[in-house]
């Protein structure tokens, strides 16, 4: 299939699946007149790739994973992966929290129940 085809059984832009092949996380034939043909296994791959997109992974690590989903997958480095995907994971789990305290924070002051810190005197009621 061409890349509008691809692009309208993905939703994905055409400008989307060039930058992923120019990333090396999907690839395509040439034909002759220059124009992309792409595999049926194309539009779910690229699903995927907008998952893990979604899911905050960086092209990085996408291009890694992406052998790991093959049939057969390459020996050993899928382990290892794992530990990366773990690492992003516990990495937004921290930004989580971090924001849940600035909200907190926000709200306190809004409340009326906190001051800034250094200014002295009882929270407003």
């Amino acid at each position: 299939m061409r890349i509008g085809e691809l692009s309208r059984a993905t939703g994905a832009s055409t400008r989307s699946l060039r930058y992923y092949e120019n990333q090396g996380l999907l690839s395509s034939d040439r034909r002759p007149n220059g124009y992309r043909e792409y595999g049926e296994e194309a539009v779910r791959q690229v699903a995927f790739i907008q998952d893990l997109y979604r899911a905050g992974l960086p092209s990085q690590i996408i291009r890694d994973i992406l052998p790991c989903t093959a049939p057969t997958p390459p020996p050993g480095e899928c382990t290892q992966l794992l530990t990366r995907v773990r690492q992003v994971r516990d990495e937004l789990a921290r930004q989580e929290q971090q924001i849940a305290q600035r909200r907190e924070m926000l709200d306190r002051y809004l409340a009326g129940t906190a001051t800034p810190a250094g200014l002295g005197g009882q929270p407003r009621r």
